[in-house]
């Protein structure tokens, strides 16, 4: 990326104003991205000081003290004034001697951008080294968390760099980069060889940190990424999670210690905008035949379809394909190069019907998004991580099923999800899930094929 007229930036301490030579930017004429009506909690690391003091919070982005290149960025994304979240967490991440933060926060909240503007807000543009990382459970949400940096440090002169599976080749050379986004096996891989130095890391971003202990061996991979970051120099530890059980909250504490701790109140896991449905299908072939007739209808907007196996992802597709409905699938076994092609596809708008895994369960956010359809309910015994008391793995993973169908009716809009259930065990499941989310579930009757379309598109409407 270029320089500015400005040149390269520089940090800026609290409470000063960067000089610029252009006119004050602007924010845009749209309304905020992100409106956030719920509460948030704040636990500062010095129990001396006063979390509810104005000083701990900002209204503006202005009162931050940024760089004036950081709020072009801002403002050219859409952003007019702080959400939330970022009104409380902004002041605390920016603060000087940076100060580690835990944060109970999921995505459309602003989380992303509030991290993302920490990190732009270190670096030192006069040294081509890399002095910000951030780790992701998965290649999509690294892909999502740099799409976001890209975007505000547009007038900045930001270098960044992926640390994902297949990006690099062996002739590629040690990276330079300020920012590097990637997951943590691969950016474990880049530090232990050198190609990625450490020395001048300031910031180091974790996050879906609940989400990455799920799976096997991330937890592992991420203490190591933080093992190998520098001893001399202090690095800022940001960690993020959208819910904090008992082993998160553990790791939390010794992974960022003596940190300042942000947290949503729980209406913040809100589906009561989304209309839910489930089928009752005769067994899995019919759920097959339900699907197919309901394609006309998922192409309204853009949908999103979950199976339990990759394999279940791709015979579906393929026989969907073969009948000539237009169907992508994704999940962690495709080639990287295509798993990316999909994905910038479907947000795109260019494929309109999407048949996955959990890779996508949480975190990716695709607006056009109107209908979910869970072909598989999501089962405890699926997540790789720590089976606490009473754990059923036949049980149905209610934070899974929580975040699949957030991905519909995003930031406010309209969305429906649909389960298919077609024997006495998947017909138990959602009837606990109905229970535990105390949201009512309503039934479509799969035998008038009619009478089934009529009801979906009422709720489209």
């Amino acid at each position: 990326m270029e320089k500015d007229a400005d040149g390269f930036y520089t940090p800026v301490a609290e409470g000063s104003t960067a000089p610029s030579t252009e006119e004050k930017p602007k924010p845009s004429a749209n309304s905020d991205l992100i409106k956030n009506t719920f509460d948030v909690t704040v636990t500062l690391a010095d129990q001396q000081v006063d979390p509810n003091s104005p000083l701990y919070s900002a209204k503006t982005f202005e009162e931050l003290g940024l760089h004036q290149d950081l709020l072009r960025g801002i403002y050219d994304m859409g952003f007019s004034k702080p959400s939330k979240i970022q009104e409380r967490a902004l002041p605390l991440l920016l603060a000087n001697p940076p100060t580690n933060m835990i944060g109970q926060s999921q995505s459309g909240t602003g989380k992303t951008a509030a991290f993302v503007l920490t990190m732009l807000s270190r670096i030192d543009f006069t040294k081509n080294t890399t002095q910000a990382v951030c780790l992701a459970p998965s290649r999509e949400l690294a892909r999502q968390i740099m799409s976001v940096v890209v975007a505000m440090g547009k007038f900045t002169a930001v270098q960044t760099e992926y640390a994902i599976k297949d990006n690099l080749t062996r002739d590629s050379g040690r990276i330079t980069a300020h920012i590097v986004v990637g997951t943590p096996g691969t950016m474990t891989e880049l530090m232990r060889k050198r190609i990625l130095e450490v020395a001048d890391i300031k910031v180091f971003v974790l996050d879906e940190a609940d989400n990455m202990l799920d799976q096997d061996g991330l937890g592992d991979q991420t203490l190591r990424v933080k093992n190998m970051l520098p001893r001399g120099n202090p690095v800022q530890i940001l960690l993020f999670s959208a819910t904090f059980p008992d082993h998160v909250r553990s790791f939390a504490s010794k992974f960022a210690p003596n940190a300042n701790k942000i947290e949503l109140q729980k209406e913040e896991l809100n589906i009561s905008g989304i209309r839910q449905f489930y089928m009752d299908c005769k067994d899995e072939e019919h759920k097959y035949d339900i699907l197919v007739r309901l394609y006309a209808l998922l192409t309204v907007g853009q949908s999103i379809i979950f199976t339990q196996h990759k394999a279940t992802a791709d015979r579906i597709a393929a026989r969907m394909m073969d009948e000539g409905h237009k169907v992508a699938s994704l999940h962690g076994a495709k080639d990287p190069s295509e798993r990316d092609a999909i994905i910038d596809n479907f947000r795109d708008g260019r494929e309109k019907v999407l048949i996955t895994t959990n890779v996508i369960a949480r975190g990716i956010d695709i607006l056009q998004v109107n209908m979910v359809v869970n072909y598989d309910l999501p089962l405890l015994y699926e997540r790789g991580g720590h089976e606490g008391p009473g754990f059923h793995g036949d049980n149905p993973d209610i934070e899974t099923y929580i975040h699949r169908i957030g991905r519909t009716g995003r930031f406010g809009r309209r969305g429906i999800s649909i389960n298919f259930v077609h024997d006495k065990r998947t017909w138990l499941q959602m009837e606990k899930i109905e229970k535990d989310t105390n949201q009512k579930i309503l039934r479509i009757e799969t035998n008038d094929v009619d009478e089934m379309e009529q009801k979906m598109k009422d709720a489209l409407k």
